[in-house]
């Protein structure tokens, strides 16, 4: 029998690992079934210039922009515990692994740069990025309704201390984020393109930056 290289070992194992990040979670059935419905595509911000109301065009803008907040690409590393998820279906990370300090691992644990390196490794189906990190315990999504989703990034103790231009500047922006679109392997990338998502988000902070209810 031949010897198994110890770089084929640890490409095994990430593999099971990391199948994908950021996932759906527990949202409210109606967040949930829009961004199913038509998970590749995102209306443009001009399809919302017909609602006059500036409450209400903010609302269909966030709304049209949870598709991609309520992705698997999103939701997986925003989870309610300090365990994240990962793969389209959300499932607990495997191995088990914990947030820890700076959302990077457990100290004497395993750290995630064990098996996230800085760019994708699609032979093992591990992701990777420069910034690959958890959320913060205060950005925790899932399980949370998408109006809940808007008031907590608009709260700068619960999103980094970000006003909302640069709130805006990291959705459209940011490298991680970005990731999203990108994601390699077998996994789904979020709806549309970043850009598509800043600009929504973008036109929804210049209309008032009103949330859905709920």
């Amino acid at each position: 029998m031949k010897q198994i290289s110890k770089y084929a070992v640890l490409a095994l194992v990430a593999g099971g690992m990391a199948a994908g990040v950021m996932s759906f979670a527990e949202f409210g059935a109606s967040e949930a079934d829009a961004a199913v419905s038509n998970p590749g595509k995102l209306q443009p911000v001009s399809a919302f210039a017909k609602i006059k109301n500036k409450n209400e065009r903010a609302v269909a803008l966030f709304n049209e922009a949870g598709k991609v907040i309520a992705s698997p690409r999103c939701m997986n590393c925003h989870p309610a515990t300090d365990r994240p998820t990962q793969t389209d279906s959300m499932r607990p990370h495997i191995p088990l692994v914990v947030r820890g300090e700076g959302g990077m691992g457990a100290a004497g644990g395993l750290a995630c740069t064990t098996c996230h390196h800085e760019a994708n490794f699609d032979a093992a189906n591990v992701p990777g990025n420069p910034k690959w990190a958890l959320a913060p315990a205060e950005m925790a999504w899932q399980g949370k309704s998408l109006g809940q989703i808007c008031a907590q990034i608009k709260d700068k103790e619960r999103n980094g201390g970000k006003d909302m231009a640069a709130l805006v500047h990291h959705m459209a922006e940011d490298e991680l984020v970005g990731w999203g679109w990108k994601p390699g392997g077998n996994r789904t990338p979020a709806p549309g393109t970043q850009k598509q998502f800043g600009e929504l988000i973008k036109a929804w902070a210049d209309a008032g930056a009103a949330c859905p209810k709920g």
